[in-house]
């Protein structure tokens, strides 16, 4: 599958692809406690974004990191480590799956799952900075071709600014999460 190298306006299905993705890693966690988030900016109403959709599988300690890494490398997913962010356990998809994501593990609350529930729940509720963010993006959009890791660069300190003004972490409950067993709400 080809990696989408574009930023492009939000769509609605976005939610949907993120339930299939979640629906299909559910038989492989099984019984391993766990949530499945909807994070990155798909997960965010109205965000332009890459249409590539993140997915955190969040277990409550770190003692659970090997099984969860064992369970999606059995679903077909190739463990990466943690791709330079430490907290965050990566994986490569597996040639076919429907949808184009970026899986991860990570321990419920570590810096990882906040800084990307932080930044996801801030772009939900705040509308001048969802912009700012997608101007951000589209300014940068043209390295997605060239050098990936400039557009992450570009976007760096906007998402630090966000991440460090955001105020809360939301329940359990909260839109984007599921639990292992129950519907998708992302």
């Amino acid at each position: 599958m080809i990696v989408p190298a574009e930023v492009v306006e939000y769509d609605a299905r976005w939610p949907l692809w993120f339930a299939e993705i979640s629906a299909a890693l559910e038989p492989y966690l099984g019984e391993l406690p766990h949530v499945i988030e909807h994070v990155g900016s798909t997960a965010v109403p109205g965000l332009a974004a890459k249409p590539i959709i993140d997915v955190d599988v969040v277990v409550p300690s770190n003692s659970l990191v090997p099984a969860a890494i064992s369970r999606l490398v059995a679903a077909g997913y190739r463990h990466e480590g943690d791709a330079g962010i430490s907290g965050r356990e990566a994986f490569a998809l597996p040639p076919d799956v429907a949808h184009y994501h970026h899986l991860y593990v990570v321990v419920e609350g570590n810096k990882a799952h906040r800084d990307h529930v932080l930044l996801r729940d801030h772009l939900r509720a705040n509308a001048a900075d969802r912009e700012r963010y997608a101007a951000r993006k589209r300014e940068l959009a043209h390295l997605l071709t060239t050098d990936r890791t400039a557009y992450v660069v570009g976007k760096g300190a906007l998402v630090e600014e966000m991440i460090a003004r955001a105020d809360g972490s939301p329940g359990a409950d909260a839109p984007g999460r599921t639990a292992p067993g129950a519907p998708s709400a992302g």
